[in-house]
């Protein structure tokens, strides 16, 4: 393994640009390689094996790629399979639950928190088994969103009724909860909306997970120390037109190399 060696981070569409976006801040020189696998978004409505096997095909095409670490931009398949992605594959591979729960614990006054994110998410108690791996004495309500992660890839403005149905799931949770964990890396895309609806702290686990990399990439002495800013490149499953023009709103930068896989 060399440090001129990419970085893969995949997410089921265009969400996984909020944690590339962080990534790029801290680690300008390294080179990466985005998956959006989008051709199968959402992740959250299939079902276990379903994510996993969709997760070792493209862990398989960053092993092809030669990558020295892989991040799950993503709170369903880091759920789903990285457990059994670190068993299956010899490189680091990273996920985002553990980072969101570490930054909410860290914000809560009142040891309250909420989380809003995709069913599968919630129905697999990802975010409550790992905070209370920290504390037992946590109040914790969770809100499953079915729409969101579709509606964000295909264009979050275009929906009259966003507003209403963000209004619906959020008052679902918990009316004390001083700090809520967007438990899907789709939501940062909407956190304005989400802002208006919920006063509180809100976690986006990106700056969280990006640090977790450097951290790790520091102690393995593989950081790259090029001078020159990296290569990106971004491999999409569907159409890449529809995550292009998100993508470029949201990173604020051109996307060049961009290829259908």
């Amino acid at each position: 393994m060399t440090n001129k060696q990419s970085i893969g981070i995949f997410d089921s569409g265009v969400g996984g640009t909020t944690i590339l976006k962080e990534i790029l801040s801290i680690l300008p020189h390294e080179n990466i390689l985005y998956y959006g696998d989008s051709k199968n978004s959402p992740y959250g409505q299939k079902n276990t094996q379903e994510i996993k096997d969709l997760c070792y095909k493209i862990l398989d095409f960053f092993m092809e790629k030669n990558c020295k670490v892989v991040v799950i931009a993503c709170n369903t398949a880091t759920a789903a399979a990285l457990e059994s992605l670190k068993k299956r594959y010899p490189i680091p591979i990273i996920g985002v639950i553990n980072a969101g729960v570490k930054e909410a614990l860290k914000l809560t006054k009142n040891k309250n928190i909420a989380i809003l994110a995709t069913p599968f998410t919630v129905s697999s108690r990802a975010y409550i088994k790992e905070l209370t791996k920290f504390s037992t004495n946590i109040l914790i309500s969770q809100e499953g969103c079915p729409e969101f992660s579709t509606m964000i890839e295909i264009g979050w403005e275009k929906f009259k009724n966003r507003e209403e149905l963000l209004k619906q799931h959020i008052s679902k949770l918990s009316k004390e909860a001083d700090t809520l964990i967007l438990g899907c890396t789709h939501y940062p895309l909407i956190r304005k909306d989400i802002e208006k609806q919920f006063s509180g702290n809100i976690v986006d686990p990106a700056v969280e997970t990006a640090l977790e990399l450097f951290n790790l990439l520091k102690f393995n002495n593989n950081l790259n120390n090029s001078d020159s800013s990296g290569d990106l490149n971004f491999f999409i499953s569907g159409d890449k037109n529809s995550f292009k023009i998100i993508a470029e709103k949201f990173l604020g930068l051109k996307i060049n190399n961009i290829y259908s896989i």
